[in-house]
């Protein structure tokens, strides 16, 4: 009986596999623990003693964030390098190099997503939506005008947010996002911000502008919304990592914008109560946490805006109850069946792109592949579940 001819592995380059890896600031041993393979034979595949299967290199390519037949080239590809945006302040409170590759990544990929938008605008003949020019302002505007000004261009009152359900809460960055869109801003989701410690980007590009967000709790997405939001006020692009007390003059008026949008000072006093002459050494949970209800906020945004406006020292914020807040939202995870395929593409490009690319292809303007890249999808089903529940 004849014996069956050995397969050949394919031939990749050994070089690009290693190019790969220190593109993404990744170790051998960190490789090998992914891919639950040793870290000599990790070493072997990169010095061409030995040659991974197609399913060890398509996960390398899955790990690296690289396409699989990158690893056949005769050498590495050129890549764009973006001019990183501003005020990254790493949480582990240094630079990482793997961070600082993640992050110009995602950077790419939202200026890609914002040059997509602006030539499906060209492409479809529509006028391309200017932020408002009655909206920017400099730190030294007063953010609690600012913020009632932005409300007022989106036309979102501070009623239809208190009027919100309990059970309609996880759909309010749904909301705040849909409405920041009217302002001509792209929002994107990308849930590897959250990996690298980073809660928000913003690309203050005009017209245009983008706004990325990652994957936390919902009443911290709105946060990071309407922080984003202060940044485009400001003309400031920025990456967002968690509040420390040296933060910068940008980020502190930010983040002010941010408390007095979700939670408009007179509203706040109208249900917390006239602020006191000297701010109070504690809140009670209860309180804050009943506060935060109202609001549709999480208690650690409400405690933030109890702090600015003097019901509580910021010391309380700071050594007590910041940790705590910090801890409860690392140890968050999203639960939960997508509606349809096509949520997740719709999800993380928003609904300003998405429809941007469905009228495009409904009209055939493009077609049914282009509507495809544009959207990131390479099953069409999932292109059509988008058609169909869109609207």
């Amino acid at each position: 009986m004849p014996v069956a001819a050995k397969r050949e592995r394919p031939v990749y380059n050994p070089t690009i596999l290693r190019w790969a890896r220190e593109r993404r600031g990744l170790d051998v041993e960190h490789v090998a623990e992914k891919l639950h393979q040793t870290a000599a034979r990790v070493q072997a595949w990169e010095n061409a003693s030995e040659v991974p299967t197609v399913n060890q290199a398509r996960a390398l390519a899955d790990l690296y964030e690289r396409s699989f037949m990158e690893f056949f080239l005769d050498e590495p590809p050129t890549i764009k390098e973006s001019t990183m945006v501003p005020d990254f302040r790493s949480h582990r409170r240094e630079t990482i190099q793997r961070e600082v590759v993640a992050l110009k990544d995602i950077q790419y990929w939202a200026q890609a997503q914002r040059e997509n938008a602006l030539d499906l605008f060209e492409e479809a003949g529509d006028a391309i939506p200017s932020f408002p020019g009655t909206l920017f302002c400099t730190p030294a505007t007063n953010p609690e005008d600012a913020a009632r000004q932005s409300r007022e261009a989106m036309d979102f009152t501070i009623e239809s947010q208190l009027a919100l359900k309990s059970s309609e809460l996880n759909r309010f960055p749904t909301i705040l996002r849909n409405r920041i869109e009217r302002l001509g801003v792209l929002t994107l989701k990308n849930t590897s911000l959250r990996e690298v410690g980073a809660r928000g980007m913003c690309i203050a590009e005009f017209p245009i502008p983008v706004i990325v967000f990652g994957n936390e709790a919902p009443s911290a997405q709105a946060f990071t919304l309407a922080h984003e939001l202060g940044h485009l006020a400001l003309h400031q692009s920025g990456i967002i990592s968690p509040l420390t007390a040296s933060t910068t003059v940008i980020e502190a008026w930010c983040d002010k914008f941010a408390a007095a949008f979700l939670m408009p000072r007179a509203a706040v006093v109208g249900r917390a109560g006239v602020i006191p002459p000297q701010p109070a050494p504690y809140m009670p949970d209860v309180k804050v946490n009943e506060l935060a209800a109202v609001f549709r906020v999480s208690p650690h945004a409400m405690l933030i805006r109890l702090v600015h406006l003097g019901y509580v020292l910021p010391a309380y914020y700071w050594s007590v109850k910041k940790p705590q807040f910090e801890q409860q939202e690392a140890e968050y995870k999203s639960f939960g069946r997508s509606e349809y395929y096509g949520t997740r593409f719709r999800n993380a490009l928003g609904d300003l792109y998405t429809g941007l690319v469905m009228e495009a292809w409904s009209n055939g303007r493009i077609t049914n592949h282009n509507a495809a890249q544009y959207m990131g999808i390479k099953n069409l089903q999932h292109l059509n579940d988008i058609r169909d529940h869109f609207g």
